[in-house]
């Protein structure tokens, strides 16, 4: 009998609002990954000709991903910044402000004149905003993936914290489709000469509906109940680093597999298939294309799949194929074949996404509650330095090189090394204290009252 009882008091498994914190988070991701991507696209199409003219191609596209990689050099700052404060005033409320910054860099991005224009300055005003984008990405994904992840049940985890993963693919889906189609439409002077800044502009409406979705939803359970127990961290970012190491190195190595191999397969693979293979513009970005739409559904199918089996043994699984996958890549599209092309690109990203859909949720997992946006947030920003930070640049390093393809599977076999390394140390799923404080959380006006 009391058991009955507990069990009719314990809250429903999906509460009323994790459909709309679901969507939320999806959305907003995915629009800051659009800007995210859009940036990405263009530093290997045209950049490099507009900011970093050069009479080497090579080198000119080197400068563009320099410039790629001041977004993961700045994502610490954001970890640091917006992660504290997550844990301190709330996700909602940073998580509206990372998708302002974000939106408000990349749009200026579209209004800046080339190095032809104003020589020099351009290339700095370009790395400024870029900085500013990566500020603005590194606080978001903490957040979009606690905003779903603690209004859904713990037990679904995985599926619920996938949400904020599809962001990455379905934006660059958005960004390359949009560059694709302004390529097809316009040509090739029109393209370099405004086509590119359309695709930055489009930022602005895509910001102000996602700012629309975000401003209408309500603080996640765990944070009501943090906030109704009076448990909020003073200085969350020194108690992760003193109380939690293990937790935060773990989270840190698990990220650098699939940020090199998703560097790969949606960045570089341009540069390799335009410069190396002599394809296309159109044809590789369509490769990019068709590879990024399955991940929308593999994502969240794997982050399923991780609730039901282990989360860390799938997700080693995935990384041990992500170290294999490169040399067979190569060395079938050394012909210049598109349809192997496109096979290639679309197998590298559905081990990607086996990886990255379960991700969210063993991250978040590896800290406690009242630490878990800013230990996510530094995870999440500080492997990016070591990871998708300087893939690009060492992808197009090492081609130049040694003029081969090898070193360039090494590379991401030793990345994926790295992750199964961190998938070790990790730790499984402790749902009962999410579930506890689900049940403590106080109703909406209480927490209004609490706050």
């Amino acid at each position: 009998m009391q058991h009955t009882q507990q069990a009719m008091e314990a809250p429903p498994p999906v509460r009323s609002g994790i459909r709309r914190a679901f969507f939320a988070s999806l959305t907003g991701t995915s629009l800051e990954w659009y800007d995210f991507a859009v940036y990405s696209a263009a530093a290997a199409l045209v950049f490099g000709d507009l900011f970093f003219p050069s009479k080497d191609p090579l080198t000119g596209t080197l400068l563009a991903f320099s410039t790629y990689a001041v977004g993961y050099l700045s994502r610490p700052l954001g970890g640091f910044v917006f992660g504290r404060l997550g844990d301190v005033i709330g996700r909602k409320k940073v998580l509206i402000a990372t998708l302002i910054l974000i939106g408000a860099a990349t749009f200026l991005i579209g209004l800046l004149p080339a190095y032809g224009t104003v020589g020099i300055a351009a290339p700095i005003a370009l790395v400024v905003l870029r900085f500013a984008q990566g500020v603005g990405v590194g606080g978001e994904w903490g957040g979009a993936v606690l905003l779903s992840s603690e209004f859904g049940d713990p037990r679904r985890r995985g599926f619920y914290a996938s949400a904020a993963q599809v962001g990455p693919p379905a934006g660059n889906l958005l960004a390359n489709g949009v560059l694709a189609a302004l390529g097809a439409l316009l040509t090739e002077d029109q393209f370099l000469s405004w086509g590119w800044r359309v695709a930055f502009l489009l930022s602005g409406v895509l910001v102000g509906f996602g700012l629309w979705i975000r401003a209408k939803l309500e603080e996640t359970p765990v944070f009501k109940a943090m906030q109704a127990e009076q448990s909020r961290p003073e200085a969350p970012v020194r108690e992760v680093f003193t109380t939690q190491p293990r937790a935060l190195c773990a989270a840190i190595l698990c990220r650098v597999g699939p940020d090199v191999l998703y560097a790969m397969f949606t960045v570089f693979v341009l540069t390799y298939a335009t410069g190396e293979l002599g394809m296309a513009r159109g044809s590789a970005l369509a490769a990019v294309l068709i590879g990024s739409s399955l991940q929308i559904f593999l994502i969240p199918l794997a982050g399923a799949l991780s609730d039901r089996v282990n989360r860390r043994l799938l997700y080693g699984c995935a990384a041990v194929a992500a170290g294999v996958w490169p040399f067979v890549f190569f060395l079938m599209t050394d012909g210049g074949s598109w349809p192997l092309l496109a096979i290639g690109v679309v197998v590298g990203l559905a081990i990607h996404s086996v990886m990255y859909g379960p991700q969210a949720a063993f991250i978040a997992e590896q800290f406690s509650p009242r630490l878990r946006y800013t230990g996510s947030s530094l995870a999440y920003t500080l492997a990016g330095l070591i990871g998708g930070a300087v893939a690009p640049l060492l992808f197009t390093a090492l081609l130049s090189s040694y003029d081969s393809w090898v070193p360039l599977a090494l590379y991401i076999a030793v990345a994926a090394a790295v992750t199964i390394a961190g998938l070790s140390l990790g730790r499984d799923a402790d749902d009962a204290t999410d579930e506890e404080m689900a049940r403590v959380a106080p109703a909406p006006e209480a927490a209004a009252e609490v706050s």
